[in-house]
């Protein structure tokens, strides 16, 4: 099985943005778009409004990592996009990783 590769140009995460659907909850807001591959791409975006680099960083972390550890329950061939809105400033991982997962089950790509 071939995990998850990060999306890192802007022009793939424009891609998403522009074509693919969104769904939002009171931390995140979450981008999805078919990829036709066998992998998922996992892009997060977590803009300078939500904190300084420190708070940037510790939430870009929180949420790369509650993505890997419940990889295999999201399906695969999408590329994603998480934006983290300014709330979601001092959430905890445990509050983050409930957040992505009631996304996932939003844009209906968990089983």
């Amino acid at each position: 099985m071939e995990f998850s590769k990060s999306l890192k140009k802007n022009k793939d995460f424009q891609k998403v943005y522009h074509l693919g659907k969104s769904k939002a909850n009171r931390f995140f807001i979450m981008y999805l778009l078919k990829n036709g591959t066998s992998t998922n791409h996992f892009g997060i975006s977590v803009s300078k409004k939500v904190g300084n680099s420190v708070v940037r960083h510790r939430l870009a972390r929180l949420l790369r990592e509650s993505y890997r550890l419940n990889e295999t329950s999201f399906l695969r061939g999408f590329d994603m996009v998480v934006i983290v809105r300014t709330q979601a400033k001092d959430i905890d991982f445990w509050e983050a990783e409930r957040s992505l997962l009631h996304l996932g089950k939003l844009h209906k790509v968990i089983y």
